[in-house]
């Protein structure tokens, strides 16, 4: 009897612990479900071009600890390619795949749960830095990027109480403000402005001002890239973009708002302001301890649903469990920050 074949691919952008999923999906597959594996280049590209690799346990061997993805990664969107959708289903099945397993975020797995619809097998394996996908408690390469990005705070302290100055650190969050408010409150930063919250200025400098009043002459203001700013009562507030082309999904490239908020800072209190944009590094680099161990949780995970025969599903933390939800529900909504979370956040402010 001929051995299953299941392939794999990364969508999206990259993220630290990729590497750990491939790693654990094959090890676990290759040895204790006697399955072959095929690697799958540039996501969704690859597999309408069968760009794609045999996968086995020494392709496998030492990649735990690197960063990115060995099977490549792109933003191809097949539902708006010519027959992409298609293309897809077909060479899946030219190629005697079993199954696939699809790790992403809300874009990439939103297409593995149109080709579920369509009769294809296959399994999600959540994957975003921002952690706004649902269906989870938390997505790997997160934690990584709020390392990162609380590293970078601790570091602008120094230069901040130096120069008696304010700090402005932007990092990622396109719809979502968690790195900005887990790394904010780690790195013991004095304002936290997130998506979640549209930034009235005024109140920003206020408490600002009012902090410099009690003898502390510096101030960190950590940001989300796609925090909204508010110089009205009655604005309604904008992203701020790099520019306006938009990838195959929709989303336009940000950027800025860290700039834009440090002159408003420097021109409403006077006091001298300046910003750090943190962007793809907190993507780079090796995955923490807590990223290599939940993606390796994940691909196992994943390659048990399959062996099990559980397709259209996506594998999910909660609490400290692995537990499998609809893949549908996992794309439903962006998950937003707990408010909670928010007020923690605010209780340090000023």
């Amino acid at each position: 009897m001929a051995k299953k074949k299941i392939g794999i691919l990364t969508g999206g952008g990259d993220c630290p612990g990729l590497n750990a999923v491939i790693r654990a999906v094959v090890r676990k597959g290759v040895v204790f479900h006697n399955y072959d594996f095929v690697g799958i280049y540039h996501g969704w590209a690859g597999l309408m071009q069968m760009n794609t690799v045999d996968l086995t346990l020494r392709d496998v061997s030492g990649i735990l600890h690197r960063g990115g993805t060995i099977l490549k990664t792109s933003r191809t969107n097949p539902l708006k390619e010519k027959d992409g959708m298609q293309t897809i289903e077909r060479n899946i099945q030219e190629n005697g795949l079993s199954a696939l397993i699809v790790v992403g975020g809300e874009d990439t797995l939103g297409v593995a749960a149109k080709l579920y619809e369509a009769g294809i097998n296959c399994v999600g394996v959540p994957k975003t830095i921002d952690n706004d996908l649902s269906g989870t408690d938390y997505t790997f390469g997160f934690d990584t990027a709020v390392n990162i990005a609380t590293e970078a705070i601790d570091r602008v302290h120094t230069t901040a109480e130096s120069h008696n100055r304010v700090m402005v650190v932007e990092v990622m969050g396109r719809h979502t403000g968690w790195i900005a408010v887990e790394a904010g409150i780690a790195g013991g930063a004095d304002m936290v402005l997130v998506p979640e919250k549209q930034i009235d200025i005024k109140t920003v400098n206020d408490a600002i001002i009012k902090r410099h009043r009690r003898g502390k002459d510096f101030s960190i203001v950590v940001v989300a890239e796609g925090a909204q700013i508010m110089r009205k009562p009655d604005d309604e507030g904008t992203l701020i973009l790099q520019d306006q082309k938009t990838d195959e999904f929709g989303h336009v490239r940000l950027g800025g708002i860290g700039s834009i908020v440090a002159k408003e800072i420097e021109k409403g209190t006077g006091f001298e302001t300046r910003v750090v944009i943190l962007g793809h590094v907190q993507r780079g680099g090796s995955p923490t301890a807590f990223d290599r161990v939940l993606g390796t949780r994940y691909g196992i995970a994943a390659i048990d649903l399959v062996a099990k025969g559980e397709f259209g599903k996506m594998v999910s933390l909660r609490g400290n469990k692995i537990v499998p939800v609809p893949l549908s529900e996992a794309v439903a909504e962006v998950k937003t920050v707990d408010a909670e979370l928010i007020e923690i956040a605010e209780v340090f402010y000023g």
